[in-house]
């Protein structure tokens, strides 16, 4: 998948000036592709000169003016492209589990401290993303939301979001536990 990819599905729901985009980026999109505010920037000037979405000027009296930009259909072909291609499996790559990996042949207490505020961190996303589910069903309740919503896919994304960062939570905060037991246990010998 290319950041393309991710710029044209945050740009299904309606038109966003970069800024929006970002925005829309860091609360949704971001649990599942990161991406730089100017990264965003430079994929928007690259898919209106690859006619893939279009942008528009606005003109703001009290701001500087802004650009809004929407999918075209030739976009809407790509992403419809893209869906229908094979996905590559899933893989980890995180420098804080090579530190875990060689936990026991170095150090731990630097370890321990950042997989603390990898928990904690994790703990602040889970309730932000537990606050957008909430936004994006509306009055519904999941399973109704889920069987009748109009546009399901940012709620599903979501979810996945939400369980990883449940995980992941839970995996710091039970791996801190484990090295700062053994790390007592050795000294107490």
């Amino acid at each position: 998948m290319a950041l393309r990819h991710a710029v044209l599905a945050a740009l299904l729901d309606g038109e966003y000036s970069g800024y929006q985009l970002a925005k829309a980026f860091d609360v949704g999109v971001a649990n599942f592709w990161h991406a730089l505010p100017q990264q965003l920037y430079a994929e928007l000037a690259k898919l209106e000169k690859e006619g893939l979405v279009a942008g528009r000027q606005v003109i703001q009296e009290t701001r500087p003016n802004k650009r809004l930009f929407q999918v075209t259909d030739a976009g809407r072909a790509e992403l419809e492209e893209f869906a229908a291609a094979a996905s590559r499996p899933s893989f980890i790559r995180d420098d804080l589990l090579v530190k875990v990996q060689a936990a026991d042949r170095v150090g731990t207490a630097a370890v321990i401290e950042q997989l603390e505020e990898r928990a904690s961190a994790a703990k602040g996303k889970i309730e932000v993303l537990g606050k957008l589910l909430l936004r994006l069903r509306g009055d519904a309740d999941e399973e109704e939301f889920l069987r009748e919503g109009e546009r399901i896919g940012p709620y599903l994304t979501c979810l996945r979001g939400l369980a990883f960062e449940q995980e992941h939570r839970d995996w710091c905060l039970r791996i801190a536990t484990v090295l700062r037991e053994r790390r007592t246990a050795h000294a107490e010998r």
